[in-house]
C-alpha cells in the first residue's frame, strides 16, 4: 500500500496556474471547448493548419492555455491533448482522434518536453496526416525519426532551460531533417512554455512568462506561414 501511494504521489501533475485558468475562460473573440479528450481554442477566423499540442510529462493540458489562446487569436485552431496520467507516452495516437473529428482540417503537431518527443513519434508514424512538427524544449528519439519524412520542423529552446539534457538534445538532431529550424528563446526556460509554475530542475527565466509565450507564438506563426506547405484545394 505504501509503495502504491508513493507511486501515485510521484505522478501528481503540475496544476495550471492562475494565468492558465484565466486563459481557459474564453472571451474576447476566443472560444474554448473541453471535449473531454482535448481542449480546443478557436478564434473568429480559421486559418490553416490546425495545431495539435501534446503536454509535457505530468503537466495538465490546461497549462498550455495562454500559448493556445495567442495562436487562436491569430486564427489558428489549437487542440491540446488531455493525456491519461498526464503522460503523452500513454497515448501517442491521441492526435488521430482530433484529426478524425476535423476531417477537412490540415494539421501540424507539436509538444512540450516529453510531449514533443511523442508528437515526433506520431508524425513519424503518420507523415501523410501531418504537415509539420513543433518541438518546445524537446527532441525526438529513434522512434520519432523525421529525417526523411519531408516534414518541416520547428525546434524552440529556452536559453535557460535547465530540464532538457543538452547532450541528448544535440544527439536528437540526427533524427530531424537537415532544414529543421532551430530557434532560441533568449532568457526563457523550460517551464514557461506552459503556465504551471517552476518545474523541478529548471533554471529561473529572465523574461516573463508572457514574453516567452508571445515569442513562442510569434515564431510558430511565422513558421506556419513561411515553412509549412499545405495541400492545395481541388
Amino acid at each position: 500500500m505504501v509503495a502504491a501511494c508513493t507511486a501515485i504521489w510521484n505522478l501528481r501533475p503540475y496544476p495550471p496556474d492562475e494565468a492558465a485558468k484565466t486563459a481557459m475562460q474564453g472571451g474576447e473573440g476566443i472560444t474554448v471547448i473541453d471535449s473531454g479528450d482535448w481542449l480546443a481554442f478557436e478564434g473568429g477566423e480559421t486559418r490553416e493548419p490546425g495545431v495539435i499540442l501534446y503536454p509535457g510529462a505530468l503537466v495538465k493540458a490546461e497549462s498550455y492555455s495562454p500559448l493556445a489562446r495567442l495562436l487562436a487569436g491569430d486564427g489558428y485552431r489549437v487542440f491540446i491533448a488531455k493525456m491519461p496520467l498526464n503522460l503523452a507516452v500513454s497515448d501517442v495516437e491521441r492526435a488521430s482522434q482530433v484529426i478524425k473529428a476535423y476531417p477537412h482540417q490540415s494539421f501540424v503537431i507539436g509538444g512540450h518536453s516529453l510531449g514533443g518527443a511523442m508528437a515526433a513519434r506520431y508524425a513519424a508514424s503518420h507523415p501523410d496526416r501531418i504537415a509539420g512538427v513543433i518541438l518546445l524544449g524537446a527532441y525526438p528519439d529513434k522512434k520519432g525519426n523525421l529525417k526523411d519524412t519531408g516534414l518541416p520542423v520547428l525546434s524552440l529552446l529556452g536559453s535557460r532551460d535547465g530540464v532538457v539534457n543538452r547532450e541528448k538534445y544535440e544527439s536528437g538532431k540526427q533524427y530531424l531533417p537537415d532544414d529543421a529550424l532551430y530557434m532560441s528563446i533568449e532568457g526563457g526556460n523550460h517551464s514557461q512554455f506552459g503556465s504551471y509554475g517552476m518545474q523541478e530542475g529548471d533554471q529561473a527565466a529572465v523574461i516573463t512568462p508572457q514574453d516567452q509565450w508571445q515569442q513562442t507564438a510569434g515564431a510558430i506563426k511565422e513558421w506556419l506561414q513561411t515553412k509549412v506547405n499545405l495541400p492545395s484545394e481541388e
